[in-house]
C-alpha cells in the first residue's frame, strides 16, 4: 500500500505529496499492483515529500502525545518509505516502531533511513496489503497509524475493525483522512483563467470517487469517521486538523515539490483539463519560464490534514 501519505497515488490536494499518502498530493498513480513503479525513481521523491510535510505531522504527534504518553509498540500502517515512520521513533523514544506497506523496495528504504537516523534497533518492517497483514505483528500496538491508507481499501469499516483488532487494550487508533485541499498559488497568478486549483480541485474529486468506486470489495460510507470509529467498537475520542504554511518566497525544495505535483497533475488529468488550462500547468512547470514555480515569487504550501483518534475499551 505504500502511501507515504499518499505519496505515489495519483494526485490529490488532500495528500502531501501525494504519502500514504484526500489522497496524497502528486504522489503518482493509484496501484494495487505495484510491480509497475519505478522504486528507484519514486522512492527518494516519497521521501523528500514527506520531509516537506514533517512540521505538519510532527504537531500531530504532539497532538497523540497527550493522549497515548508511553506506547509500547507504534505501527504506521501504510508507510511508504517510513519518513513519518522515523518522527514516531523521534517523537516516542521509548517505542518500538513497525512500518507496515505493501512495498518491500520502500520498506528497505525505511530500514536504511532507521539505521541512518540512530533508532534502528527499536525499528522493524512488515511487507504485505492491508489489513490482513496486521495479523501478523507479534503483539497489539498502543498506537495504530494509518495516514491515507484507509481509503484504498473498498470496505473501509472492515478495515477499521480489522485496525481495531490489533490494539492492544487502551490502544489508539489514529487516523488522516479528510482536510482541505492545498493550494500553492493565489486564485490569480497572471497567466490563464484564475481558478485553476479549485478546477484541479473538483476533477480531483470524480477521479477519487471513481478510485474508490473501482476497488474490490467497494462499499460506499458516509464518511462521519466518529461514527465509523464507534462501530469497530472503539471509543471515538477526537478530531483535530493540522497546518502547514510554507509562504512566499518559496525555497527551492518546495518549488520543486510544487512543479512535480503540477507535473502529475497534468499527465494524470490533462484530458480532463480544457486546452487553456494545460497550457497554463505547461508554462507553470516549464523551468525556463518566467511563470513559472521555478522562477515566480509567489508560490506557497498551505494545507491542512485532519487526523481522527479512537481507543479500545480496556
Amino acid at each position: 500500500m505504500a502511501h507515504e501519505h499518499d505519496e505515489k497515488h495519483a494526485p490529490h490536494h488532500n495528500d502531501p505529496a501525494g504519502q500514504e499518502q484526500g489522497h496524497e498530493p502528486a504522489q503518482g498513480y493509484h496501484r494495487h499492483d505495484h510491480t509497475d513503479i519505478d522504486w528507484a525513481v519514486m522512492g527518494p521523491l516519497l521521501e523528500s515529500q514527506a520531509e516537506l510535510f514533517a512540521p505538519l505531522y510532527e504537531r500531530a504527534m504532539a497532538w497523540l502525545a497527550k493522549e497515548r504518553t508511553d506506547p509500547g509498540l507504534i505501527v504506521d500502517a501504510g508507510s511508504g518509505p517510513g519518513v513519518v515512520s522515523g518522527l514516531f521513533a523521534e517523537t516516542f523514544p521509548g517505542a518500538r516502531v513497525v512500518a507496515v506497506d505493501g512495498s518491500g523496495p520502500l520498506l528497505e528504504r525505511a530500514r536504511a533511513r532507521a539505521e541512518r537516523l540512530g533508532y534502528g534497533d527499536r525499528f522493524g518492517t512488515l511487507t504485505g496489503e492491508l489489513p490482513d497483514v496486521l495479523g501478523e505483528l507479534e503483539y497489539p500496538a498502543d498506537l495504530l497509524w494509518a495516514s491515507r491508507s484507509l481509503h484504498h481499501l473498498g470496505d473501509q469499516r472492515a478495515g477499521l475493525a480489522a485496525f481495531a483488532q490489533r490494539l492492544a487494550p487502551g490502544g489508539t487508533l489514529a487516523i488522516m483522512e479528510g482536510g482541505l485541499p492545498s493550494r500553492f498559488l493565489p486564485r490569480d497568478f497572471g497567466i490563464g483563467r484564475p481558478g485553476l486549483e479549485a478546477r484541479i480541485d473538483a476533477i480531483e474529486a470524480e477521479w477519487f470517487a471513481q478510485m474508490r468506486a473501482d476497488l474490490p470489495g467497494a462499499v460506499t460510507e458516509t464518511e462521519d469517521w466518529s461514527a465509523l470509529l464507534t462501530s469497530a467498537g472503539l471509543k471515538y475520542t477526537g478530531s483535530r486538523s493540522f497546518l502547514l504554511d510554507l509562504p512566499a518566497p518559496a525555497p527551492d525544495r518546495v518549488r520543486a515539490y510544487v512543479a512535480t505535483w503540477l507535473t502529475r497533475v497534468r499527465d494524470v488529468y490533462g484530458d480532463a483539463l480544457g486546452a487553456e488550462d494545460r497550457s497554463t500547468l505547461d508554462r507553470l512547470v516549464d523551468p525556463q519560464d518566467p511563470a513559472g514555480v521555478h522562477r515566480r515569487a509567489d508560490v506557497f504550501v498551505l494545507a491542512a490534514h485532519t487526523v481522527h483518534t479512537a481507543v479500545r475499551p480496556v
